[in-house]
């Protein structure tokens, strides 16, 4: 299909390969910002109704160059949709030390994992396609996604429901249990229970290993369900159980995690996921390449990979949008205009889910005036789900500044405003944008911002 898409497109125009834009300093906001506020009304709508440009089964009947894009459409979508996390291997690029780097911790240091970073970074992504690795290899990996109200019995027990009576040490290959295909929550206490029981029957684990993922672990609220986690990898660890545990979440140090626990730091590994390279980037929108026939400039690689901040999600999402740009106007080069493009789109969608008071205010003198101190505060909330104190925000600000006066600030877009949220502590009070589409609108605007126009 990517043969078929460029021998089409080989009279089409493309653009000339330009060199990387120039950093410009944080206080220079994008004027374009100023006009985007306002509902988008200057789509040209034609006489006939939108179509789907492809089945429900991903099929494109037809022949010509329409057919053409559209196919070249969906293997965008496959090998760069940003709406779900990368799960397969043959879409994973950018991470592979990552990869490596978990492998070995379990494999050969046999450790549990904390894998921590900001939103976006890839934590979902690079379990799911180490969980395939790890399949491939014989191991039973187990995924669980934390929530909000998430109880240690109930994850716990969701897991023992999986593992299969056969592995456990006390079970013959010829009994009545596996016979029956029963699993090991058949052996837990009915109602309530926690880490002692968990690792009593974990302990137990023979003929296979198994991996216990624990995603999005920060959204766990109950501190003894942290603690309860803390214990189970330490009786796991002091039995040598063939079991180990990988816990994900958004925080920017392995404290924030799983506390204070001197005791089990012998037994985990921190795997901090850092802001993807350059070359990360560009390993990424290869994939899109390969699947539509496309090829991005160097210009347009290093303009998404200064303005995505190392996120791959926003990677993904950029070059979709700048590809699917260059497309519409039938070219195979996607350049840095088909970014800007996608950029621009994606801070219009963003600031429609605001609400209208947000929008104006965002768009107003005083936002204007107070731009640096908006883009610290939505940098500094990147972790903790979005909570900062004023210290952070002025360890983001090029001149630093008072904590005292920062305070004051956001007390007022706390106050009249209403942008900021604060909280009452003890020491000192914390806040958060109001709504989170805020603070990436923010931090997108800011890298755009960052690039000489």
């Amino acid at each position: 299909m990517a043969t078929m898409f460029k021998r089409w497109a080989r009279g089409a125009a493309v653009a000339p390969a330009e060199s990387p834009p120039t950093v410009a300093s944080v206080d220079q906001r994008p004027i374009f910002l100023d006009t985007l506020w306002l509902d988008d009304d200057s789509a040209v709508r034609g006489a006939e109704l939108p179509r789907f440009s492809a089945m429900a089964s991903d099929d494109v009947d037809g022949s010509g160059s329409e057919p053409i894009l559209a196919r070249a459409r969906v293997a965008l979508r496959d090998a760069l949709g940003a709406s779900q996390p990368v799960i397969t291997r043959d879409r994973f690029a950018g991470r592979h030390d990552a990869l490596a780097q978990l492998i070995a911790a379990i494999e050969q240091q046999r450790l549990h994992v904390v894998i921590y970073g900001e939103r976006g970074i890839g934590k979902t992504s690079l379990v799911h396609v180490f969980a395939d690795t790890a399949r491939e290899a014989r191991y039973l990996v187990l995924y669980g996604s934390c929530g909000t109200d998430g109880r240690f019995d109930e994850i716990f027990r969701a897991f023992a429901s999986k593992i299969p009576m056969l592995y456990h040490r006390s079970i013959l290959p010829t009994t009545a249990a596996v016979e029956q295909a029963l699993n090991f929550d058949t052996m837990l206490p009915p109602g309530e229970f926690g880490p002692r029981e968990v690792s009593d029957l974990l302990a137990d684990v023979v003929g296979t290993r198994v991996i216990l993922i624990l995603d999005e672990y920060d959204r766990i609220a109950d501190v003894n369900f942290r603690r309860d986690v803390a214990e189970l990898i330490k009786n796991l660890s002091d039995r040598a159980a063939r079991v180990q545990l990988i816990v994900t979440g958004v925080a920017s140090n392995l404290d924030e995690l799983i506390g204070f626990a001197p005791s089990i730091r012998r037994n985990i590994i921190g795997l901090q996921m850092r802001p993807l390279k350059v070359e990360e980037v560009g390993q990424i929108l290869r994939l899109g390449e390969a699947a539509a026939g496309l090829s991005f400039t160097d210009a347009a690689v290093a303009m998404i990979a200064t303005i995505a901040g190392g996120s791959p999600y926003l990677v993904r999402l950029l070059g979709h949008r700048a590809a699917l740009a260059a497309l519409d106007g039938r070219i195979t080069n996607v350049d840095v205009d088909h970014v800007r493009t996608a950029v621009e789109r994606t801070l219009t969608e963003w600031n429609g889910t605001l609400p209208r008071r947000v929008q104006a205010l965002l768009a107003g003198d005083d936002a204007k005036a107070r731009w640096p101190l908006l883009v610290a505060a939505a940098e500094a909330g990147t972790y903790s789900d979005g909570w900062f104190v004023a210290a952070d925000v002025g360890a983001q600000l090029a001149n630093g500044g008072a904590a005292a006066g920062i305070e004051a600030e956001l007390r007022d877009l706390a106050g009249p405003y209403n942008l900021i949220e604060v909280e009452e502590r003890p020491g000192e009070p914390r806040f958060r944008y109001r709504y989170p589409g805020v603070a990436a609108l923010l931090l997108m605007s800011a890298s755009l911002a960052r690039l000489d126009r």
